[in-house]
C-alpha cells in the first residue's frame, strides 16, 4: 500500500502524537509499504522553530526511517491562546491539502486528531483524491477545551460540534485511543462497527538496557532525595498547582527527604515555576525545561515514581495518557491523578497508587508511603512492566492498526510482530 498520514506533530517533537505516529509509521514502512508523512516544521510547544528548520513556503521532502516526509508552511503559533494557535490549525489544513493534490494517489489517508483541523484536512483529502479515509482520534475536540476553560459556550462551540459529527461521518473508518473515546463518539454519531480501538503503547525491548545519566543527581540536586517525576507538557488540562500544594505540605511536615521534578514546558510552566520562586520552594519542585525524547528513558529509571495527572473533570475521564506505557515499561512505580479507563489499566496492572485528581493531601500521603516503603516501590515497578508487554507491546498495536488499513483500502498484505 501507499499509505498517507496527516499529523500536525511529528519527530524531533516529543509529544505523544508525535510518537505514535512515528512508531507505527516505522513499522509500517518495515513491512514493506510505502508511508508519507505531511506534516509541519516541528515548534511546538513554543511556535519556534526547531535548529536546523526553516518554515519555507515550499514544501521540504525529507527521509526518516524510509518514511517520506513532506513538511509544510504554517503560521507558527505557541500551545498558548485561542485565535493565533486556531490561525496555526486552519493554516496547515490549507497547505497540507494543497501539498496532498500534487502527490501520487494514495491508497488510503489516515489524518489524526486533535488538532481538529488536521482530521478536517483528512475529510477533504480524502474527498479530492477519491481514497478512503481512517480518522484517528486522540482527544475529544472541542470538548476538550471547553473542559479546561479555554472557550466558552456559544455560537463558535456549536458550530464546532457540528463539524465534528461531519468529520465522524465523512470517514470510512475511526479509530479511537481508548474505550472512552469510543463511547463517547458513538454517542454523538452511530457509526456501527466503523470505529475500532487502537490503544497507545510502548516498544517493550526499547526500554530493557536503559541506564540513568548520572550527571542529573548532581544537575538537579537530587542526591539522596526520593524524587516523584512528572514528565509531559505543562498545559491547562494538567492543574500541575497539585504538584506546589504538595510540596508545602510536606515541607510543613519536615519532609526534606522528598523533591518533585517537573519535566516538560507547555503554556502553564511559566506561571507555574513563578508560584514555585514566590514561596521559596524552587529546591523542592524543581522545573528542568524539555528535555530530547531519547532521554525520556533514563529520565524514568531515575525517577524513585512518576506522576500521572489531570485536571478532575468527566471528560478526562476518557483519556489515556501514552505516558503511563512507557512508565510501566522503566519499572517506574506510578501515582495515578487520573480517573476512567486509564485508571483500571494501572489498578489491573498493580503498578499504581491512585489519588483523586487535584488533591494535595492524596498526593502527598502517595509520595510518603512509597518513600518510606522501597519494597513497595519495588514490586509496583515489576508489575507495571509485566501488564505492558503483554497488553501493550506497540509491534503488535502497530500490527493490528495495519491490518485495519488493508481492509479499509482494499489491499491485503502483512507485517511482522
Amino acid at each position: 500500500m501507499q499509505i498517507l498520514f496527516l499529523s500536525h506533530y511529528f519527530p524531533p517533537e516529543v509529544n505523544a502524537p508525535a510518537t505514535r505516529t512515528f512508531e507505527h509509521c516505522v513499522r509500517w514502512v518495515a513491512a514493506g509499504h510505502e508511508v508519507i508523512v505531511v506534516t509541519c516544521n516541528p515548534n511546538c510547544p513554543d511556535g519556534v522553530l526547531f535548529p536546523g528548520h526553516r518554515n519555507r513556503w515550499r514544501r521540504q521532502t525529507d527521509e526518516v526511517h524510509g518514511i517520506r516526509l513532506l513538511r509544510v508552511w504554517t503560521y507558527l503559533a505557541p500551545n498558548a491562546g485561542f485565535v493565533r494557535r486556531i490561525l496555526n490549525y486552519i493554516s496547515y489544513m490549507i497547505a497540507a491539502t494543497w501539498t496532498c493534490l500534487w502527490i501520487k494517489r494514495p491508497d488510503v489517508v489516515v489524518a489524526t486528531s486533535p488538532q481538529f483541523f488536521c482530521g478536517w484536512t483528512g475529510v477533504l483529502v480524502s474527498k479530492l483524491r477519491r481514497t478512503p479515509l481512517v480518522l484517528e482520534i486522540r482527544d475529544i475536540w472541542p470538548e476538550s477545551i471547553v473542559a479546561v476553560g479555554a472557550m466558552r459556550k456559544g455560537i463558535l462551540l456549536r458550530l464546532l460540534e457540528t463539524l465534528e459529527k461531519w468529520m465522524y461521518r465523512a470517514a470510512d473508518h475511526v479509530v479511537a485511543v481508548g474505550n472512552g473515546y469510543r463511547d463517547n463518539i458513538m454517542q454523538k454519531v452511530d457509526l456501527g462497527d466503523r470505529c475500532t480501538v487502537i490503544t497507545n503503547g510502548v516498544d517493550v525491548g526499547s526500554f530493557q538496557a536503559v541506564e540513568t545519566e548520572e550527571s542529573l543527581d548532581e544537575q538537579w540536586n537530587l542526591f539522596g532525595r526520593f524524587t516523584c517525576f512528572y514528565i509531559g507538557t505543562i498545559g491547562m488540562a494538567h492543574g500541575l498547582q497539585v504538584v506546589i500544594r504538595a510540596a508545602k505540605l510536606l515541607q510543613a511536615k519536615g519532609r526534606q527527604d522528598i523533591c518533585f521534578c517537573v519535566v516538560g514546558d507547555g503554556a502553564q510552566r511559566m506561571t507555574l515555576e513563578q508560584e514555585t520562586i514566590q514561596a521559596g520552594m524552587q529546591d523542592v519542585v524543581i522545573f528542568t525545561g524539555r528535555v530530547p525524547n531519547d532521554r525520556i528513558p533514563s529520565l524514568l529509571r531515575r525517577a524513585d515514581a512518576c506522576l500521572v495527572h489531570l485536571r478532575k473533570t468527566d471528560l478526562f475521564s476518557t483519556v489515556i495518557p501514552s505516558k503511563i506505557f512507557e512508565t510501566m515499561a522503566m519499572q517506574c512505580p506510578i501515582i495515578m491523578g487520573v480517573e476512567g479507563e486509564a485508571l483500571r489499566i494501572v489498578t489491573e496492572a498493580q503498578a499504581a497508587i491512585p489519588m483523586t485528581p487535584e488533591s494535595a493531601e492524596e498526593l502527598t500521603f502517595a509520595v510518603e508511603r512509597l518513600a518510606d516503603e522501597a519494597q513497595l516501590q519495588q514490586q509496583l515497578g515489576e508489575n507495571g512492566r509485566r501488564y505492558v508487554a503483554e497488553h501493550f507491546d506497540r509491534n503488535r498495536l502497530a500490527a493490528k492498526y495495519l491490518e485495519l488499513l488493508e481492509e479499509v483500502s482494499g489491499k491485503p498484505g502483512s507485517i511482522k510482530e
